[in-house]
C-alpha cells in the first residue's frame, strides 16, 4: 500500500520501521520541525525524519498543514499513517486517502485523548492501558476505533519504560490494520466515557508529601523521564527518577536513612528513592545520594523538604 507517515519523535519511529518492512511503499514523511538540542542548542532533528533521510524517503516539515493538500493529493497515498505527529489534521488532508487517515495513539479510546496518554495513564495508577488504530476525524482523538490491544502496567513501570512497549506495540497494530483494513468495521467512540490528557509540563513536578505512597509513587512513575519529580533538600533541587513503595514512619516531607536506603516520609508511610539526579550532577542511586551527603547538609533523618519551585 502507498503510505505518507506523519510522525516525529521516537514513539513513532517503530512504527514507521514496521511498515517498511511489511512491503508498504512510504511515499513520504511529515515531521515537525528540527529543534535546539543540549547545551549548545544545536539544532537536531527528530528521529523520524533522522531515520526517514537514511531510507532516501522524502520528508516535509511545513509550519502548517492547511495549504499542503495540493502536495499530499501529488502523493497519491492509499492511507495516511500517523503517531505522534504533533498537530492536527484539517479536513481537506483527512479527506484525501481511500483508506483514510490512521492514527496509532497511546491509550485504550475513548480514555485519555490528548498529548500525554502515557504519562497520565501511569500518574493516575491505571493497572492497564494499550494502543488504539482509530480513523482520524477532525477534532482531538475523536474519530471511529479500528484495533485495540491492551497491556498491563507493572507497579514500578515508569511512563518512560511504558512508552518503549507501546511503541512496539503501536508498529505491530499498525501493520495488522492495515493488512485488515478492508474487514475492519469501524467502531464509534462513546463521548461519555472520553478523558483528555494534556501536556505535561514542570509545573507538574513539585511533590506534596502529605499525599499518600501510592500517589506519590505514582506521580514520580509517570513523570519519569520528563518532566521528573522534584524536592528541594536544603537549598538544592533532587530529581526522582524511581521509587518504590516501603513501610516508614515519621513527619511528612522528612527524608529518612534507613538501612542505608534514601526514604521520603509521606502521608501513609514512606517512598524509597531508588534513582535521583541531584541538582548539577549526573544520576545516581539513592544509596549514592546518601554517599555523598558527608555532613555538608542536615543529618538524615531530620532532612526537612520544601515544595520545589518547578
Amino acid at each position: 500500500m502507498k503510505i505518507v507517515f506523519m510522525g516525529t519523535p521516537d514513539f513513532a519511529l517503530p512504527s514507521l520501521k514496521a511498515l517498511i518492512e511489511s512491503g508498504h511503499k512510504i511515499a513520504a514523511v511529515f515531521c515537525q520541525a528540527d529543534k535546539p538540542k543540549g547545551r549548545g542548542y544545536k539544532l537536531t532533528a527528530p528521529p523520524v525524519k533522522e531515520y526517514a533521510v537514511s531510507m532516501d524517503i522524502p520528508v516535509y516539515q511545513p509550519d502548517k498543514l492547511r495549504g499542503q493538500e495540493e502536495l499530499m493529493r501529488c502523493l497519491e497515498p492509499e492511507a495516511i499513517v500517523v503517531a505522534a505527529y504533533g498537530k492536527l489534521l484539517p479536513k481537506a488532508i483527512l479527506d484525501i486517502p481511500k483508506h483514510g487517515c490512521i492514527n496509532v495513539h497511546a491509550s485504550l479510546l475513548p480514555k485519555y485523548r490528548g498529548a500525554a496518554p502515557i504519562q497520565w495513564s501511569v500518574i493516575n495508577g491505571d493497572p492497564v492501558t494499550g494502543i488504539t488504530t482509530m480513523l482520524m476525524a477532525e477534532g482531538l482523538d475523536t474519530g471511529d476505533i479500528l484495533l485495540q490491544r491492551p497491556t498491563e502496567i507493572a507497579q514500578d513501570e515508569t511512563s518512560g519504560d511504558l512508552f518503549i512497549r507501546l511503541a512496539e506495540m503501536g508498529a505491530e497494530l499498525i501493520t495488522e490494520t492495515l493488512d485488515r483494513i478492508t474487514e475492519i468495521t469501524p467502531t464509534p467512540q462513546d463521548d461519555s466515557l472520553s478523558s483528555h490528557a494534556p501536556m505535561l509540563s514542570r509545573e507538574h513536578s513539585a511533590i506534596d508529601p502529605t499525599k499518600s505512597a501510592q500517589e506519590l509513587h505514582n506521580l514520580i512513575r509517570g513523570l519519569s523521564p520528563w518532566p521528573a519529580a522534584v524536592i528541594t533538600v536544603g537549598d538544592k533541587r533532587l530529581k526522582i527518577y524511581r521509587s518504590c513503595i516501603t513501610a516508614a514512619d515519621g513527619t511528612p516531607g522528612q527524608i529518612a536513612n534507613i538501612s542505608g536506603r534514601p526514604v521520603l516520609i509521606c502521608g501513609d508511610g514512606g517512598i524509597e528513592l531508588t534513582e535521583v539526579q541531584p541538582e548539577g550532577k549526573r544520576r545516581m542511586t539513592g544509596a549514592e545520594f546518601l554517599n555523598g551527603y558527608d555532613g555538608q547538609l542536615p543529618t538524615f533523618p531530620s532532612c526537612p523538604l520544601r515544595h520545589a519551585n518547578a
